[in-house]
């Protein structure tokens, strides 16, 4: 059986309509990457597949994601 892909589609739609929203039409997307966990009888493992991208240049986009997810889990609600 093939794995259902509407969650990562879902997902890519929304961050598509934030990042037009956000910044318009005058602008382009660079690198990208994608953090995927797969769930099945071997229990959990995470895939990962980036553009063609150097590796410094990918560790450095993981580590500013990783900053921005732990900046969000720490802010405070009111201040929203």
């Amino acid at each position: 059986m093939a794995m259902d892909a509407t969650k990562i589609g879902n997902v890519v739609a929304a961050q598509m309509e934030a990042l037009e929203q956000r910044f318009g039409e005058d602008c382009e997307i660079g690198d990208v990457c994608t953090i995927v966990e797969i769930i099945g009888p071997h229990g959990s493992e995470v895939a990962m597949r980036s553009s063609e991208v150097s590796a410094h240049s990918l560790i450095g986009l993981l580590r500013l994601a990783e900053s921005m997810a732990l900046r969000d889990m720490h802010a405070d609600p009111e201040e929203e």
